[in-house]
């Protein structure tokens, strides 16, 4: 005996993973602070720095910026922009 499983309404797209999220994260104009990594992931503050770290070994170039205010932000950099900072 075997059901049919009607679909109905659109398909379920699957979250994005948090690596995803941190790297789009970073990947914004203004970057990401840590604690917005946090806010984002639900990790804690050595984790996100971890991911980072881990990042950098897999050769993303990550800037430290300062924002208004005081807080450092961090960005994924292009090779580009990465080589012009130099």
């Amino acid at each position: 005996m075997t059901e049919e499983t009607a679909v109905t309404g659109p398909a379920l797209m699957p979250e994005p993973s948090k690596s995803d999220t941190v790297k789009k994260l970073l990947s914004r104009k203004t970057g990401a602070t840590i604690e917005e990594l946090e806010a984002a992931t639900n990790w804690q503050p050595h984790s996100v720095r971890a991911f980072l770290s881990g990042l950098r070994k897999k050769g993303a170039t990550i800037a430290r910026e300062e924002r208004r205010g005081g807080a450092k932000a961090y960005r994924i950099v292009k090779a580009a922009e990465a080589a012009g900072k130099q």
